[in-house]
């Protein structure tokens, strides 16, 4: 497939490139997204914000929300469980204009999540899903709304064609469907003909899909076999920015494949590692964030176990570079090394769930005593 993808529209914002970053947490701050910018194009989504600590602005929700000037458009994901909190969440983003688009996450598979009703739990309760995307919609207004959700529970408690449905007719701009259940966790291979059926099922909105997309030919694969408008990538530019390179380029008809040498690698590491430091407004913290990157950077290349565990613990910038000084710089990229899967997949599992959350698609009373300490600070999806 080498012919130009179409731009798409959600709502007023217009993407030339149908390409988003998936919302990870501890990952996708102002410092990660500034850098994806500076290599593609795209619509590049915030951490994940629990609604209910943006009402009452803690400090770190509030920090989190904040855009670098250069960021246009402002994207922003919520996370809640309750119709109200969301929606005064979002009257908030509004209200202060700190979003031109804002997601809501009904994908999030973590334990701690699913276990309160939280996350992709959630679409079961098929009226509270319902009250929550359209009170967001009422109070966006203008500002586009989307949805981003999985397959479901597990295979027996699908939600995803349902739940899609129901945010078409609520008003959302868009949805994206992560093609795994909440039991796969990021295990196995997404299956992306449930991204086909969304599409076949949701027709009057644009509809992205997510999962395994590790290249640009991964991307136009998986458009060319569901016929989604759009991919959500996330684990597949971890420690790659340059992705988004690459997906511009595929998706405008002008195909090219990054190919960084070791010095190239070790310049956008560092330039990560800067941007955090500006993003944290502290020299040790950034340094300290930016050690869990090591691996993803430098997957596949020659750099020795010895020269890792150092940068795994760096505490200056100045330390950095002189680390990074040790690099052969014109070692050439490794191929398949340094591509393919990253980030920790997990096994398959059965999900942690409210006592007798499936016993009916609507909420009862434990329900809703459990639902009120489901916000957590807790991302993924």
């Amino acid at each position: 497939m080498t012919r130009p993808v179409s731009p798409i529209s959600i709502g007023g914002l217009s993407l030339d490139v149908p390409v988003v970053l998936a919302p990870m947490a501890g990952i996708t701050n102002t410092a990660f997204r500034r850098l994806c910018r500076e290599y593609g194009a795209g619509l590049y989504v915030s951490e994940m914000i629990t609604s209910r600590a943006l009402v009452e602005r803690t400090p770190e929700s509030m920090r989190l929300i904040t855009h670098h000037e250069s960021e246009t458009p402002r994207s922003i994901q919520l996370y809640g469980v309750d119709p109200k909190t969301v929606a005064d969440a979002v009257t908030l983003l509004v209200a202060e204009d700190r979003a031109d688009h804002i997601d809501l996450n009904f994908g999030c598979p973590v334990p701690k999540v699913t276990r309160k009703g939280g996350g992709a739990a959630l679409p079961w309760k098929t009226e509270l899903f319902r009250g929550i995307v359209e009170g967001a919609v009422r109070a966006a207004g203008d500002i586009p709304l989307t949805v981003k959700m999985r397959k479901g529970i597990d295979a027996d408690h699908l939600t995803y064609l349902e739940a899609g449905r129901i945010a078409e007719g609520a008003g959302a701009a868009a949805v994206a469907l992560h093609a795994r259940t909440a039991s796969e966790f990021y295990s196995g291979q997404a299956d992306w003909s449930a991204i086909r059926a969304l599409k076949e099922t949701v027709t009057s909105i644009p509809v992205l899909g997510n999962g395994d997309i590790w290249s640009a030919d991964d991307a136009l694969r998986m458009l060319a076999e569901t016929g989604a408008d759009g991919v959500v990538v996330g684990r597949g530019c971890l420690g790659r920015p340059w992705l988004f390179g690459d997906l511009a380029g595929a998706f405008t008809g002008e195909p090219r494949k990054a190919e960084p040498t070791l010095g190239e690698v070790a310049d956008a590491f560092r330039r990560h590692a800067e941007l955090l430091v500006e993003f944290f407004d502290s020299e040790i913290r950034g340094c300290r964030d930016i050690r869990k990157h090591v691996a993803w950077y430098f997957k596949g290349y020659p750099v020795g176990g010895e020269l890792r565990a150092r940068l795994a613990t760096v505490e200056s910038l100045a330390e950095l570079d002189e680390l990074l000084g040790t690099l052969d710089r014109s070692t050439p990229y490794p191929g398949e090394g340094a591509e393919g899967p990253r980030g920790r997949a997990g096994t398959p599992k059965t999900p942690a769930l409210p006592e007798g959350w499936l016993a009916s698609r609507e909420l009862a009373g434990g329900d809703r005593t459990t639902l009120v300490d489901a916000e957590l600070d807790t991302s993924g999806g």
